[in-house]
C-alpha cells in the first residue's frame, strides 16, 4: 500500500467481518480506517476525510441511517454504501432517498462489492464537477486514481502531498484559500499555515516547480496558492 491509496472506513459492528473486509481492502491497495459504532465513524470523519465509506446500518449505539444524513445535511459527498442484512425494499429505499451511492446486501460476493467500490469511487470525483485527470502544462494529476505526472513520468507523492495538489487541482486556476487548504489537508482551517508553507515547498520540489520562479503553484500573498 502506498502513501497515496484511497482512504476506505469501515463502519460495522461485527468485528470478524469489519476484519475480513479491512484485509480484503488492504490487498487491493486501499488505506483503511475501521469503526464499529456510529460515534467513532462520526469521530474519524470530523478529523478527517474519507474518500469512501462501507457503512452498516445496524450499529449498537444509533442507526447507521443517522451517520448517513448527517454527513449529507453538511454537504459530504464522500461516497457511502450501504452494506447491510436488511434486505427489504422499503430501507434499500429509504438509504438510496438519504443519499446512499449504493446498497448491499448481506451475504455478498467480494469481488462484487469491490467492483461497486471502484464504481462509487469514481463516482465520487464526478459529482464533486470536477474532471477526473486534471491537466496543467505538462502535470497531469489523476484525482480518481490519485498519481501524478510530470512530462509523462510518475511522481511520488505522500498521502497528505497528494491531497494538498489535489485540492489545488479541483480549482486549478483559481486562488484557493489558506484556510480551505488547511482544512482540505489537516482537517482545521486553524491549523498551522507553516504546515502549509512546507508541504507547498515539497510540492514543487517533487513535481519539478522552481520555488524561485513558479510556474505552477504559485503564491497568492496574504490569500492562499493557486495551481496554474
Amino acid at each position: 500500500m502506498t502513501n497515496d491509496a484511497q482512504r476506505i472506513l469501515i463502519v460495522e459492528d461485527d468485528k470478524p467481518l469489519r476484519t475480513t473486509l479491512a484485509a480484503t481492502f488492504k490487498a487491493e491497495g486501499y488505506a483503511v480506517w475501521e469503526a464499529g459504532s456510529v460515534t467513532s465513524a462520526r469521530d474519524r470523519l470530523n478529523e478527517t476525510s474519507a474518500d469512501l465509506v462501507v457503512l452498516d446500518l445496524g450499529l449498537p449505539d444509533q442507526d447507521g441511517m443517522t451517520l448517513l444524513a448527517e454527513r449529507r445535511a453538511i454537504g459530504d459527498l464522500t461516497p457511502i454504501i450501504v452494506l447491510t442484512a436488511r434486505n427489504d425494499e422499503a430501507s434499500k429505499v429509504q438509504a438510496l432517498d438519504a443519499g446512499a451511492d449504493d446498497y448491499v446486501t448481506k451475504p455478498f460476493g467480494v469481488a462484487e462489492l469491490l467492483a461497486r467500490m471502484r464504481s462509487a469511487l469514481r463516482h465520487g470525483v464526478q459529482i464533486r464537477g470536477v474532471e477526473p485527470v486534471v491537466r496543467v502544462d505538462d502535470l497531469e494529476i489523476d484525482l480518481a486514481q490519485r498519481t501524478v505526472q510530470r512530462g509523462g513520468a510518475r511522481v511520488k507523492l505522500s498521502r497528505k502531498e497528494f491531497d494538498l495538489l489535489a485540492e489545488l487541482a479541483q480549482h486549478a486556476g483559481k486562488p484557493v484559500p489558506h484556510e480551505r487548504l488547511l482544512e482540505a489537508v489537516w482537517g482545521s482551517p486553524d491549523a498551522d499555515i507553516r504546515y502549509l508553507r512546507v508541504y507547498v515547498g515539497q510540492v514543487r520540489e517533487r513535481i519539478g516547480d522552481d520555488a524561485q520562479a513558479p510556474r505552477l503553484i504559485i503564491a497568492e500573498p496574504g490569500f492562499g496558492y493557486r495551481l496554474g
